[in-house]
């Protein structure tokens, strides 16, 4: 049975449909990349799911449990990560996540050890008898967090979670993500970063308006839009001559789609999976073009989301 299964969910802002029928489901272990400009209806979704909005039609399911017929046990599964800090400033860190344990139910020995692995977990043990007033923006991230694991829920669902922050801190949150999947953790993963999307997750699903448009790993993803491939080649020690036939050549070749001269640089344009470095090496030996390095490229994530939604990211 899938850990999580949002099963055609509808919701309506008076005439305005934020969430259209959406159906997708998580497998125990995943970490699923969420992705959609802004108004594609991720936070909504992420709101029905754990319970903080009405679902107007449809339901969701989380490890078995009805989120409408079975709110309370559905939430004890979750841990919400939200985007905007929900900490108290004024308490200290270890207080903070004590506080919000104490609201699933921990007491005792159980909630002390819990508290004390959530700390670890997001490398605050040190700081934990600090407040978070005095604390950095990528440390105030971590320990949101932090009070989001303290019951240790089998779904994490991560909203923009290194938005605002400094490098350093985003590597270490990207690490405790990978450790909390590691140890078995089920994660939603929602970012305006497509490098933290594509290094991270292991399913990845596009919406817009509303819709599930496209899912998948990142490389079922280039073959559903069946997306060109680039291989960039560095010459030197050719006469124009030589370069002017070898491209005349290149082009002619059934599998290379377009070639574009850029100084000492050849761009060649390529189906996605086609394999034919070897013929344009060839030809290009052939025609005494050497070759000082030759390098494809596929597709970018950023890449597969503008042609599936034409948009960028951040709209």
């Amino acid at each position: 049975m899938s850990i999580l299964k949002v099963d055609q969910i509808l919701k309506r802002f008076n005439q305005h449909v934020a969430v259209d029928h959406l159906s997708f489901q998580l497998e125990e272990g995943e970490i699923y990349g969420l992705l959609g400009p802004n108004g594609a209806g991720k936070s909504t979704t992420i709101q029905m799911i754990v319970g903080l909005l009405p679902i107007d039609q449809g339901d969701i399911w989380v490890a078995g449990h009805s989120v409408k017929n079975s709110p309370l046990r559905t939430k004890a599964n979750l841990g919400l990560v939200p985007q905007d800090l929900a900490l108290y400033e004024q308490i200290s860190a270890r207080d903070n996540v004590l506080f919000f344990g104490k609201l699933y139910g921990l007491k005792g020995k159980q909630l002390q050890e819990q508290t004390d692995e959530a700390l670890a977990r997001v490398g605050l043990t040190e700081r934990q008898y600090d407040k978070p007033a005095s604390f950095s923006g990528g440390m105030k991230r971590r320990l949101n967090i932090a009070c989001a694991i303290a019951h240790r829920p089998r779904i994490i669902i991560m909203d923009e979670p290194t938005v605002g922050i400094d490098p350093h801190s985003r590597n270490h949150i990207l690490e405790s993500v990978r450790k909390l999947n590691e140890d078995g953790s089920t994660i939603i993963y929602t970012s305006h970063y497509m490098e933290e999307v594509s290094a991270i997750s292991t399913r990845i699903g596009i919406m817009n308006e509303g819709r599930l448009i496209a899912q998948g790993t990142e490389e079922e993803l280039r073959q559903q839009i069946g997306s060109d491939d680039k291989v960039l080649v560095e010459i030197f020690s050719a006469s124009e001559q030589q370069v002017r036939e070898a491209v005349l050549e290149l082009k002619r070749h059934p599998s290379v789609l377009k070639v574009t001269e850029q100084g000492t640089c050849l761009e060649l344009v390529l189906p996605h999976g086609e394999e034919s470095l070897q013929d344009i090496l060839f030809i290009l030996s052939k025609h005494a073009v050497p070759v000082r390095s030759i390098r494809r490229e596929q597709p970018s994530l950023e890449t597969l989301f503008l042609t599936l939604t034409g948009r960028q990211l951040r709209d």
